[in-house]
């Protein structure tokens, strides 16, 4: 019988992971201090440079530790098989236009309200997973089911639920992952990837 061993099988994913662990720890370590400092992006002075930083950042950053385990179950079962298929630097690439994405269209729309989690990139992650079978020229049905079970319960939620949860980086999340889905699949078809 052959002896098992754990391997590092999605390094971008599992840093990832670490870095968003690591980053909770030390807000919690720092009562929310760091979290707020570095890890929420909210609307401030152009002339701010910590404002740009925490575009990318706050994906990094999660109120609690349920938050991160919730955000990090889709992640690190998603996450894998997408950085499989289409390589660590472009999965690395979607998480950062998704920080991006969410970061800059959250601030310009509620500038007095902190973002913060990885709910987006999880979005980003499921919607790009259902572009698996996508072939040119065609639209799979399970493109279509995802994108309405997982993008209409956020806008229905969005619409009727008053919560802390930010529908609009879920739905913005979504629709990262959704594009960053097709263009990776004509690019893997074309042979361009």
């Amino acid at each position: 019988m052959k002896k098992l061993k754990i391997t590092l099988n999605a390094p971008a994913v599992l840093w990832f992971a670490m870095i968003c662990s690591a980053v909770t720890l030390l807000g919690a370590i720092t009562g929310g201090g760091s979290t707020a400092l570095l890890f929420s992006t909210r609307r401030a002075s152009l002339l701010d440079p910590l404002m740009y930083l925490r575009l990318f950042t706050h994906v990094l950053g999660h109120a609690s530790l349920a938050h991160l385990m919730g955000n990090m179950a889709y992640i690190l079962l998603l996450g894998p098989a997408l950085e499989e298929r289409y390589g660590a630097r472009n999965l690395l690439y979607v998480i950062l236009a998704t920080a991006l994405v969410t970061g800059v269209i959250h601030n310009l729309f509620f500038p007095g309200v902190s973002l913060l989690g990885a709910s987006g990139v999880a979005f980003a992650f499921i919607l790009m997973t259902s572009f698996a079978g996508f072939r040119e020229g065609e639209i799979p049905l399970t493109v279509i089911l995802v994108a309405l079970i997982y993008l209409g319960q956020q806008i229905w939620d969005g619409i009727t639920v008053r919560d802390n949860v930010s529908n609009l980086s879920h739905i913005l999340g979504g629709l990262t992952g959704a594009g960053a889905g097709y263009w990776l699949n004509l690019r893997k078809q074309r042979g361009k990837l």
